[in-house]
């Protein structure tokens, strides 16, 4: 049997209570860690990453509100994400963009060496950075299951959750 592999997307404080905090988003904290304390698996963490050129990038253009700036508080994984269970730092990918290209390529040479029986993502927002984490691996690794646990997802607003949801599964990608 391979590997089962959980992938907490963007937890962050200000992506929870912070800048772009939703009650949505707030309400699966809870759900979140106790998944995370529960897998039985490798788990990665993705962490928006942005720094003082934010304001001038084609994404901070679009949505003009600082966020997740490294070493800020709002950057930090919320306290409950952080006590759920042991974070190994060589599992946490900073990431200026919505995908993490870099987790993906590690993990599909991972898959190489061990294979992965599944990839399941959980976290912030479903309709920005879980969307694009799944299709950016389902395109890495398309002969693993790609899974989505829509409980323990927020998106931007609970329209764009369903929606984001809705996408994943045109494109494959298994929703809980």
């Amino acid at each position: 049997m391979g590997k089962q592999i959980l992938i907490v997307v963007d937890m962050q404080n200000d992506f929870i209570t912070g800048t772009l905090g939703t009650k949505e988003a707030q309400a699966i904290v809870p759900k979140v860690a106790e998944k995370i304390s529960t897998f039985e698996g490798d788990v990665y963490f993705t962490m928006d990453t942005h720094d003082e050129t934010y304001e001038t990038s084609q994404e901070g253009k679009a949505l003009p509100v600082l966020h997740c700036q490294e070493g800020t508080e709002g950057w930090q994984l919320a306290p409950q994400i952080i006590a759920a269970a042991p974070v190994d730092p060589e599992k946490i990918y900073c990431k200026g963009q919505f995908g993490s290209v870099e987790l993906a390529e590690d993990l599909q040479y991972l898959h190489e060496v061990e294979p992965i029986d599944s990839i399941e993502l959980v976290g912030l927002c479903t309709d920005i950075c879980v969307v694009s984490n799944a299709l950016v691996l389902k395109a890495f690794l398309p002969e693993v299951p790609i899974i989505v646990d829509s409980a323990c997802c927020a998106g931007v607003t609970p329209e764009k959750h369903e929606a984001a949801l809705e996408t994943m599964r045109s494109c494959q990608v298994n929703i809980l």
